[in-house]
């Protein structure tokens, strides 16, 4: 069996110190295959939340990719830096950002929801460029036959019934491409609430699937992060939660892209 944990918004400025402490143990002690993720490392993308997330990822016992979050671009209030060379500070992570994982039956593939500009006010809000979309899908192509297609991004493509929304410029157009190339899921954060959700395109089905937050800026769940395990041509996700309840399965697939 594989297994993967899917993290995101851990936000390091606003992070929860418990939290993140309990995710490491879980990982020393539970050995995942690997730690995908989804974004928002940091709350003000400032040099020292790189350092400290960076430091973070890089003590969890698993390899690890890292997807760009919103909160990972300087905003308004370091305009010039945004426009002009908004990822200098990622050095702390950037051998692990937007890096595709190989591992036994499974192929990671990044795509990037972010941008420095947009035509709408909130730049916070996701967009799938055609680029982005294309380097995904060639990814996806070049994935060894058989295998589950896990793609991570940082917004959700299209909502997940979740109070925090996404609005993906180009999201459904992408979800529908994915779909078409043999995607079976979408791993995605920014609304700090785990869901999964699966959509049919063109008789496939996707699955959308968000991870909880780690950070003290929590909505509607307590602090989460998704394991999926992967059995074969199945693979189904739990939500694992810092509280007394109990995890719980909230999916299960199979490869040919149908619900178990």
């Amino acid at each position: 069996m594989t297994v993967l944990f899917h993290v995101s918004d851990v936000h390091f400025g606003k992070e929860d110190p418990q939290a993140i402490a309990w995710f490491k143990e879980r990982v020393e002690a539970e050995r995942p295959d690997a730690v995908i993720m989804t974004g928002d490392l940091t709350m003000r993308a400032r040099t020292r939340e790189f350092e400290a997330g960076g430091a973070w990822l890089k003590s969890l016992a698993a390899p690890v990719t890292v997807e760009v979050g919103n909160h990972d671009i300087p905003y308004y209030w370091d305009p010039i830096r945004r426009f002009l060379n908004p990822y200098s500070r990622y050095a702390a992570i950037e051998k692990m950002i937007e890096r595709p994982l190989e591992l036994a039956g499974v192929t990671i593939v990044p795509l990037k929801t972010t941008a420095r500009a947009q035509w709408r006010w909130n730049w916070s809000k996701g967009h799938v460029s055609p680029r982005s979309l294309r380097s995904a899908l060639a990814l996806i192509e070049k994935a060894p036959a058989g295998n589950l297609i896990f793609v991570a991004a940082h917004h959700p493509l299209i909502e997940g019934g979740t109070k925090g929304t996404a609005k993906t410029h180009g999201g459904d157009v992408a979800l529908a491409d994915l779909a078409a190339a043999g995607a079976h899921a979408v791993l995605t954060g920014h609304v700090h609430d785990p869901f999964d959700v699966p959509v049919d395109r063109a008789g496939w089905t996707i699955r959308m699937i968000g991870a909880g937050t780690l950070s003290k800026r929590v909505r509607n769940s307590p602090p989460a992060f998704n394991e999926i395990r992967i059995d074969g041509t199945r693979f189904e996700t739990i939500v694992r939660t810092q509280d007394d309840q109990p995890r719980h399965s909230i999916s299960e697939t199979t490869a040919a892209g149908r619900p178990a």
